[in-house]
């Protein structure tokens, strides 16, 4: 039996399929999981000997649900939609006509709607990775939730280790920067955070992040502080999941980093700004007390993804103090 899976949005959405496609696979060796995804993301299933990648278009257009279609009509059987937008809604219904089965996600989207629209309710939303699960579910099959961390890829580790030597002391990560202002710390308080990190000689911190803007600025934070090393697009994906499996500890936003942290079994204090963990979005296996956010405001969550406006025009949910992060890593 072959299984379509698609999901081919963000980084972070994509990551978050990892922990439960990885249970697919061993639970099912018998079964081949196509996984239509987001392009050069193939090394978070490369340990797993029955699932194939395909890369996709993040922009797929129309034709290209029909090329798609066409593509890989003959060699699935069921269709498992974890997108559910209309693109792959015209792909599900392709499917259909060839007599596939096509079961698809529940993302509760409208409830999620009017959290964002009113503020905080009592009871917090079914995590990603039960929407999936049950969506694996009705399709039939069983997920657990025995996933811990993904294999080691060698070469990569290799790579690492040739590149940044042996570990001493003590290694930080800190990814600052997310898709949307509203979803990260001001520049001050992320300088703030590196430089309270290297006063201590044995901590080295390694920055992360993507796109041209970034990788610049990364890269001149690295050049001002000691010990700092900027791997923003300077390392394969591979490679950036083992150098985080070497690190202590992670320090990000509710963003990608946060779940490809998850994969390598890697603690990350999460920084949550406009978003909120009760729209679903926490990392797989991450604790509650490594969630950083301002409890104070009721206007959070304003947003399930981040925007970049505030409907006050402060951005209050931003206002996070270094120290409060640097406490929470030494703690």
């Amino acid at each position: 039996m072959t299984y379509l899976i698609i999901r081919f949005a963000t980084l972070g959405n994509v990551a978050m399929t990892v922990p439960l496609v990885a249970s697919l696979s061993k639970r099912y060796p018998d079964d081949r999981f196509i996984i239509a995804g987001k392009k050069k993301l193939d090394a978070m299933f490369a340990s797993m000997p029955n699932v194939v990648y395909r890369e996709v278009d993040n922009h797929l257009n129309w034709h290209g649900v029909w090329q798609l279609w066409k593509m890989l009509r003959h060699e699935t059987n069921a269709v498992i939609d974890l997108q559910d937008v209309p693109r792959t809604r015209a792909l599900d219904f392709l499917m259909r006509l060839s007599g596939k089965k096509v079961t698809r996600v529940r993302y509760g989207r409208v409830r999620k709607h009017l959290i964002t629209l009113f503020g905080i309710k009592r009871a917090s939303l079914p995590s990603e990775f039960e929407r999936y699960s049950d969506a694996f579910r009705r399709a039939g099959l069983e997920t657990d939730y025995s996933f811990e961390a993904l294999k080691v890829n060698r070469e990569a580790a290799t790579a690492v280790h040739d590149t940044f030597g042996d570990k001493e002391g003590q290694w930080v990560g800190l990814a600052p920067f997310a898709k949307s202002r509203s979803n990260m710390l001001p520049y001050r308080v992320t300088k703030d955070i590196i430089e309270q990190l290297t006063q201590r000689i044995d901590t080295r911190v390694f920055l992360f992040g993507a796109g041209t803007i970034e990788c610049e600025m990364l890269r001149q934070w690295s050049s001002v502080f000691p010990r700092t090393v900027s791997v923003a697009g300077q390392l394969s994906l591979a490679e950036e999941l083992e150098l985080m499996r070497q690190l202590d500890v992670m320090i990000c936003m509710d963003s990608a980093n946060q779940h490809l942290s998850s994969l390598v079994g890697l603690r990350a204090i999460s920084v949550w700004c406009a978003t909120h963990p009760i729209i679903g979005f926490m990392g797989w296996k991450q604790r509650p007390e490594d969630i950083i956010q301002r409890t104070d405001l009721r206007c959070r969550p304003c947003s399930c993804h981040g925007t970049n406006h505030c409907r006050y025009g402060n951005y209050a949910c931003r206002q996070i103090e270094a120290e409060t992060i640097i406490q929470r890593i030494y703690e």
